[in-house]
């Protein structure tokens, strides 16, 4: 019988075989069974994979597994805390200059797993190979403001970043997705070395990644012995995995499931990790009429959609994104749901019985169903909606420049960065075609100003133009949702992609 690593779990493994079958399928992994809660033992977690393109690198990391693998072997500068600010980790504290033009960062007393101290040059040489768009695909994002070839180790444990200009939210960068540090002239990432709570010991890709404890690590040593990451593409497939013994650990589940399994299983609901919205285009007709994107705000039935999409596992929104996180403005009123008075709109913009065009795809859980419901109160404002299915496979990419009215959604990520990536003129994912001179004045404002107070008036300025007239329809935020077996505990309700998410250092199994 071959080793049962070799199998990635599957949908039709597990349910032809049936759960009981399925567990043998992992029998022999050599899991222990520790008697207390901090004992040790192997934690085996579940997450949807991306087969043969898979990859340890942590700096090409992009799937929820390879982002949480990653997070596991190797540490970031910062990383964002509960509400999405960011939080030290390797750098000990940072100090800005007076004009925000250069920060001189502190890094804490830290080991890679090969027993080399964590110095300067490890972290300038790390984001020398983030910046190389020959070697990663993040140069592009708000990590190009690095002035590298003036930045500078000061000493061992002080790195001095220049900047092409002033940037009082750079702190953001230093937490951004997949800005790791690795120690300096590492390439080999088929047996990657970093500096995090769990070191490698194996992968078949594809399949599973096998780490172990790093009891030397910084922030305290595992309480797990043994770290496992399985593949399970189809969340039918984690969930009975789990259910059925195989994994203490499945990642990203429905409410549905939730629901569902909630007294064989433990759930964990992360509020607020996704933003769910309707992306219209306001450079182009018919949404590029004021009084008709009003009356999109306010013929959509929030509660509705967060009631039939996301039941027990969401949040109403009120088209801004990032709701609780840092900068988020709060004292905005809710909008409410008004049909009458978005009847009228209609008829004030001349748009009585329009032929509007939704576009979805099954591309993120909900999309289809959402897109159904939201059809339904178009109608009901007088307007005709028709529903057309994108290509999932270039969905993301199609909605940029094509259609009008898109399905649209976002995981966690600081205010000030999904307003530098989707709402500037400048910005590669602008989906709605956002681009007003005025509004990046107020984005350069927000982030060069020394004063707090004066970059918190201007986020407030910005969203509240956006709230006003702009053209993301945010109708609620989703929870993430995971579930374990009764042994675990410690699993954080912390936002997805937030420093707390599929964090197991932090996990002790019973």
């Amino acid at each position: 019988m071959s080793h049962p690593l070799d199998h990635p779990l599957s949908r039709r493994g597990l349910l032809g075989l049936g759960l009981a079958a399925g567990a043998a399928l992992l029998t022999g992994c050599g899991t222990s069974s520790p008697s207390s809660a901090s004992s040790g033992g192997r934690l085996r977690a579940a997450f949807a994979g991306g087969g043969a393109t898979e990859t340890l690198d942590p700096h090409l990391a992009n799937l929820f597994n390879e982002a949480a693998r990653a997070k596991a072997m190797f540490d970031k500068l910062a990383d964002l805390g509960s509400d999405v600010s960011p939080q030290p980790r390797l750098a000990e504290r940072w100090e800005p200059s007076s004009d925000l033009r250069t920060w001189r960062i502190h890094l804490r007393e830290a080991v890679f797993h090969d027993g080399r101290a964590v110095r300067a040059a490890d972290v300038l040489a790390s984001y020398a190979r983030i910046l190389d768009p020959a070697k990663t695909f993040r140069a592009r994002s708000s990590l190009a403001l690095i002035d590298l070839p003036n930045s500078r180790a000061v000493d061992e444990r002080t790195v001095e970043f220049a900047l092409k200009r002033p940037f009082a939210e750079f702190p953001n960068v230093l937490a951004a997705f997949g800005t790791y540090v690795i120690p300096e002239g590492h390439t080999d990432f088929a047996e990657p070395v970093g500096s995090g709570p769990f070191s490698f010991t194996s992968w078949k890709p594809g399949r599973s990644v096998l780490l172990r404890r790093n009891a030397e690590y910084w922030d305290g040593a595992p309480f797990i012995d043994e770290l496992e990451f399985l593949i399970a593409n189809e969340e039918t497939a984690r969930m009975n995995a789990l259910l059925g013994g195989q994994v203490e650990y499945a990642h990203d589940l429905s409410p549905v499931t939730a629901r569902q399994y909630a007294s064989r299983a433990t759930f964990v609901k992360s509020p607020n990790s996704a933003m769910q919205a309707f992306a219209m285009k306001v450079d182009r007709p018919p949404f590029d009429d004021r009084d008709l994107r009003e009356a999109m705000f306010l013929l959509t039935d929030r509660q509705g959609l967060v009631d039939t999409v996301l039941p027990g596992a969401g949040q109403v929104g009120n088209d801004l994104f990032g709701r609780g996180y840092e900068h988020y403005a709060a004292e905005i009123p809710q909008r409410g749901h008004d049909l009458d008075r978005a009847r009228a709109l209609i008829r004030k913009a001349g748009a009585e019985g329009l032929a509007v065009e939704l576009t979805t795809a099954p591309v993120a859980a909900g999309f289809v169903e959402a897109a159904t419901v939201f059809a339904g109160q178009l109608r009901a404002a007088g307007l005709k909606a028709e529903i057309r299915t994108g290509d999932k496979d270039t969905y993301w990419s199609d909605i940029l420049t094509k259609g009008t009215l898109a399905s649209f959604r976002s995981g966690a990520m600081p205010i000030e960065t999904h307003i530098a990536q989707r709402l500037l003129t400048s910005s590669t994912t602008n989906a709605t075609g956002w681009r007003r001179p005025e509004f990046d004045a107020l984005y350069e404002k927000a982030v060069s100003a020394p004063r707090a107070a004066d970059r918190e008036g201007a986020y407030l300025e910005m969203q509240r133009t956006l709230h006003a007239e702009g053209g993301l329809l945010v109708w609620g935020f989703a929870d993430w949702i995971v579930a374990t077996s009764p042994r675990v505990q410690g699993v954080s309700a912390a936002p997805a992609n937030t420093m707390d998410w599929a964090r197991f250092d932090k996990v002790k199994l019973a």
